[in-house]
């Protein structure tokens, strides 16, 4: 397996102008419709997968002014999603799935009263699991204040856990990993003593894990996203990939695959979140070519091709 050296931390700025100076050939970039959820948008959906058969995709669904959202499971008819008949719904934010041992992982943000700061709220990522969506079950839930905690089911055994802390260990957000070899050993207090990646993020900057791919060899392809305020208080998000050696904890640089301006215009939740691109997911094509799924600007959904960032590793 590849033994991967780290260079020095880079700003968002720095990988903003990395990316810009490759010029690689991105594009185009579609906007995906949805159907069937009144006025609501829908935005920062996961990748498509299949299950009983079928594509689905997973996304949060919320009103323009909240942030008091679900996850429908919607499937394409006619060139629109729509709501998966009979499909459950979970009062979550930002969804994301995995399969470990053939069964279904599904994750997502929750939302709650904060129990110490007054009209302010909380938040946890939850898990559920199960043989298909109609089965999904909670099993287990992060830390609260923790978002962005991502399982991969790993190619030697054991399950691959990515966290990001806040606070005082993790600032704003950096990413941690550890190795649990069962679901029931995900808990708050594993999560929570995950190492931290060091030399990734710059204090005034933040990032996580967003989906993992295990690659030929078993390294690990982490899609991710880096975000920093600008002086106005202002959001930038942009999607990011690294890989991670899970034998011996090594990574390379982060990269960026994206901007907001590569994809379509459209409208945002807020002003400062115009310059917003949440990684979704991404679906690897035989052509050395790649579909990212995103979430843009906290109020739509769009897809955008892009070469496979994952291949120079493999």
């Amino acid at each position: 397996m590849a033994v991967l050296s780290k260079g020095k931390v880079k700003t968002c700025g720095q990988l903003l102008q990395e990316f810009e100076e490759k010029a690689t050939s991105i594009g185009p970039a579609q906007k995906l419709v949805f159907d069937g959820v009144g006025e609501r948008d829908v935005y920062n959906i996961a990748a498509p997968f299949e299950d009983e058969g079928e594509l689905v995709i997973a996304g949060r669904v919320e009103e323009r002014d909240s942030e008091h959202s679900s996850v429908y499971f919607f499937v394409e008819r006619d060139g629109k999603w729509v709501p998966r008949e009979g499909a459950p719904t979970f009062e979550l934010q930002d969804p994301f799935f995995t399969f470990i041992k053939g069964e279904l992982v599904l994750g997502g943000v929750q939302i709650f009263p904060h129990p110490e700061i007054e009209d302010a709220l909380g938040w946890r990522t939850v898990f559920l699991k199960g043989g298909s969506i109609s089965e999904l079950t909670e099993f287990a839930k992060g830390p609260d204040g923790m978002k962005d905690i991502r399982l991969v089911e790993l190619p030697t055994g054991g399950i691959g856990v990515f966290t990001r802390p806040q606070g005082e260990k993790g600032g704003r957000g950096k990413i941690g990993y550890t190795k649990i070899e069962t679901l029931e050993e995900l808990t708050p207090s594993v999560v929570d003593a995950a190492p931290l990646l060091e030399g990734q993020f710059i204090e005034d900057e933040w990032g996580g894990a967003n989906e993992i791919h295990v690659l030929k060899n078993g390294l690990l392809g982490v899609l991710g996203h880096i975000a920093s305020f600008d002086e106005e208080g202002n959001r930038h998000y942009y999607p990011m990939i690294f890989a991670y050696n899970p034998e011996d904890g090594t990574y390379s640089d982060i990269e960026l695959i994206a901007t907001r301006s590569r994809f379509e215009d459209g409208p945002a939740k807020r002003p400062d979140l115009v310059d917003v691109v949440f990684s979704g997911g991404l679906v690897r094509k035989e052509n050395g070519r790649a579909t990212l799924y995103a979430g843009i600007s906290d109020a739509e959904a769009q897809k955008l091709e892009i070469p496979d960032p994952f291949s120079k590793f493999e």
